[in-house]
């Protein structure tokens, strides 16, 4: 973490988000987030884990300024379901590795008939099961450097760039906060708003088997969520290098989608099963460290009382009981519902804890950032 980055909050700071992991319900998140937008909310700090990172980056600093639009594109990584049914795979967001993918990404970019295509979430780009099926001969095409010695699946986020402005999230009030583990050194780091790059963020993402493991400098680094699930190191450490950090908030909401036992159940089949074997330890893993916060960092050791608003946004209540087998699917009718339960959780928590989290923060931020163009807002690039 840079010398920036441990500075501790001003003194206005009060409230901070908590983004736990999560892939495929991710859009119970960006859901909810809108609903923040909706009501005027806003946060001093976010920290966030694993896919709560992206998460957060689009609500703070995508790139072309939209907070919400960013969040509502977002369903749009979804299969279309015809395709879905016969082929579970989210070729859209996990993408083929190797170098020679990547220039034959970046081909199909810039290519005139394939970029609409190629660019799921962008404002002119082609959606539905016909555009799906079009990406998806295009996937298939890619060329691969997969091998049985690979050491990941898939390539490292190449939307990264095309989705945050990193230069805006530096230049930001907000504080912001990533984890990822490094396996060179056996610990786990966190990085601030004025360390955080593309290499950063594919580490954060980098989740074993599915990622290799990402390489920064001389270390290579993991998922922090596959380990700690919600980020609470970056706010109340008492390690060395980060002492005292933020302790003069008084508030903190925890998006934690993934302290639900209900996501633990009979798999459907061979690729489901694989899905609930990364989800049912990361299930444990994300409750305990929600327990371990209260029990050491949340309680008066004199009175017993709690010394800050510990608020849990309930994502997942009101997920019908008959939709949780599909829950963890990428295709797109599943992210859209997911993206509405989120905003109507979001909206339901507003609207209970509204005079609490409209207190005026330190550093208020617009819906809409600036912009440096007048063009539309870059796509995220698929294939």
């Amino acid at each position: 973490m840079s010398d920036a980055a441990l500075r501790p909050a001003t003194s206005g700071a009060r409230k901070a988000l908590l983004i736990g992991g999560g892939a495929p319900n991710s859009t119970l998140i960006a859901g909810a987030l809108a609903a923040f937008l909706d009501h005027g909310i806003e946060f001093d700090v976010i920290s966030t884990a694993g896919a709560g990172a992206l998460m957060g980056l689009l609500y703070t600093v995508p790139r072309g300024g939209d907070r919400r639009a960013a969040l509502e594109r977002w369903m749009e990584a979804g299969v279309a379901d015809e395709i879905y049914r016969h082929f579970p795979v989210n070729y859209k967001v996990f993408m083929k590795p190797g170098d020679t993918a990547d220039v034959y990404r970046q081909w199909l970019a810039a290519m005139p008939w394939t970029r609409p295509f190629f660019d799921a979430f962008g404002a002119d780009s082609h959606n539905g099961m016909q555009a799906d099926w079009m990406r998806l001969m295009l996937a298939s095409l890619s060329p691969s450097s997969l091998t049985p010695k690979s050491l990941g699946l898939c390539a490292h986020l190449p939307f990264a760039e095309e989705a945050i402005d990193f230069d805006a999230l530096r230049e930001g009030n907000r504080h912001f906060y990533i984890n990822a583990y490094n396996v060179t050194q056996s610990r786990m780091e966190i990085w601030g708003k004025d360390d955080i790059t593309p290499d950063h963020i594919r580490a954060a993402f980098a989740f074993p088997f599915i990622y290799p493991p990402y390489r920064i400098g001389d270390d290579d680094y993991i998922e922090g969520a596959a380990i700690q699930p919600v980020n609470f190191g970056a706010l109340v450490s008492d390690s060395d290098n980060a002492p005292g950090l933020h302790r003069d908030l008084d508030t903190l909401v925890i998006f934690d989608i993934l302290g639900s036992e209900k996501l633990i159940r009979k798999p459907r089949g061979l690729y489901d099963a694989w899905v609930q074997s990364i989800i049912t330890p990361l299930v444990a893993l994300a409750r305990q460290d929600v327990r371990l916060f209260e029990l050491e960092h949340n309680r008066d050791a004199v009175t017993g009382q709690p010394k800050r608003n510990l608020l849990k946004v309930d994502l997942m209540g009101g997920i019908p009981a008959e939709h949780w087998p599909e829950v963890t699917d990428w295709s797109r009718s599943n992210l859209r519902k997911l993206f509405e339960i989120g905003h109507a959780a979001g909206m339901a928590f507003c609207e209970e804890h509204g005079a609490l989290l409209r207190q005026p923060s330190a550093q208020p931020v617009p819906n809409v950032l600036p912009r440096a163009d007048a063009g539309a807002a870059a796509p995220l690039q698929t294939a």
